[in-house]
């Protein structure tokens, strides 16, 4: 199967934050890298830690606002590079630090499913639900966890064809 472009399943929902999208939506063999290629839209763009923001205040916390849109609209490499930040400050082993990497890890399962690297995918998605059950509460930073979990398990783990799953937070 040729690689392709991931589309975002519907380009009209909701966007929380007002940054601008990337040039484009990394696929490994398609494009060049973003920060190791000269052509990539971040080359040469140092990466500055985000600001600590406590998961109560996720409404303010524009990095993990626009790491939600970048999901949605299938920016799975970069939307992993935005979550990232915010977990290394967040502590990888801290509550928050254990939903950011689900998250992450989901992104990555999507990139890993569209390249065809299916048992990739399938394991990062069991990872990502390991720890996102580290998570309490049925909603965590606008999430409700129990809806995504499902559909995550269900677009990996049983392969239900259709789009990825979304996030919509509850503002």
């Amino acid at each position: 199967m040729p690689l392709a472009d991931p589309a975002a399943p519907d380009p009209a929902w909701p966007r929380y934050s007002s940054r601008a999208f990337p040039a484009y939506r990394f696929v490994p063999g398609l494009h060049p890298h973003p920060r190791r290629d000269p052509r990539g839209y971040a080359y040469g763009t140092p990466e500055v830690p985000p600001a600590r923001v406590s998961p109560e205040r996720w409404r303010q916390n524009e990095p993990y606002l626009f790491g939600i849109d970048l999901y949605n609209h299938a920016y799975w490499w970069a939307c992993h590079e935005e979550l990232e930040g915010l977990w290394h400050v967040a502590g990888r082993t801290s509550e928050e630090g254990q939903y950011l990497q689900g998250l992450i890890q989901v992104a990555a399962a999507h990139l890993k499913r569209l390249v065809g690297a299916v048992d990739g995918a399938r394991r990062l998605a069991a990872e990502a639900l390991e720890h996102l059950s580290c998570v309490r509460g049925p909603l965590y930073m606008g999430l409700a966890l129990d809806p995504f979990r499902r559909a995550v398990t269900d677009f990996h783990l049983s392969e239900r064809p259709g789009p990825f799953p979304l996030i919509r937070l509850a503002l």
